[in-house]
């Protein structure tokens, strides 16, 4: 399932800086016996909490090889670096400083974001902060507060409607086009940079990267009926 168009030396840096946190739609698709009855079971745990929940029916389509997608979070700190940006526009309507991916998580925002729990109502960004950085689903239903519970896998289950929404707000407040590609060369070239841009989304490579991954990841999902995995 490839992630994209980079050429050979850029998906070997992506892998080297990115190693952790896939996103994948899709989840059975080329999965073999076991991991298929794996991902079946975490799939019907879903259907009885959406059902409890009363958030609407769904069940993970039947998808062609082909039809999936599957792409990097230029690693678990890139994913929190994200939501660090989401936390500060929850905040104040601003945009943090831009910061070194790997510190994200030392952030006080976004600390106090991981201590709590999805709050009803909910907030802003509620599917994107509260979900596992390494595992769990989210799925193409639109429900307004994050599904938490210990039978799920990584604890938390999302709405791929409500990621989308919250990944666009995002790209809005970095100036960040939508349908830019997160593989380009554009975009890599950002991540990489030793010194962030002046203005503009390049200030912010990983956290635009991963950005765009994601709203990538909640369109297809949409489109397909799939869930999104991490994995």
């Amino acid at each position: 399932m490839p992630a994209g168009h980079r050429d050979s030396s850029q998906a070997s840096l992506v892998r080297f800086f990115a190693v952790g946190l896939n996103v994948v739609v899709g989840i059975l698709v080329d999965a073999d016996d076991e991991a298929a009855g794996i991902f079946g079971g975490d799939l019907a745990v879903i259907q009885e909490l959406l059902d409890r929940a009363a958030a609407g029916q769904w069940a993970e389509p039947d998808l062609a090889e082909g039809d999936d997608l599957e792409g990097d979070m230029w690693g678990y700190s890139g994913l929190h670096a994200l939501r660090r940006v989401a936390v500060h526009l929850a905040e104040s309507g601003t945009l943090p400083d831009p910061l070194e991916a790997s510190k994200a998580t030392g952030d006080p925002l976004l600390k106090k974001a991981y201590a709590a729990l999805p709050g009803d109502p909910a907030g802003p960004f509620d599917h994107l902060i509260y979900h596992s950085d390494c595992e769990g689903y989210y799925v193409p239903v639109d429900f307004r507060q994050v599904i938490a519970d210990e039978a799920v896998a990584g604890g938390y289950l999302g709405s791929s409607v409500r990621l989308l929404a919250e990944t666009r707000r995002i790209a809005a407040a970095l100036g960040l086009p939508e349908d830019l590609d997160p593989d380009s060369a554009e975009v890599f070239d950002a991540c990489q940079a030793k010194i962030p841009a002046a203005a503009g989304w390049q200030r912010y490579g990983v956290e635009s990267y991963g950005c765009l991954r994601l709203i990538q990841a909640a369109r297809h999902s949409i489109a397909t009926g799939a869930a999104i995995a991490f994995c």
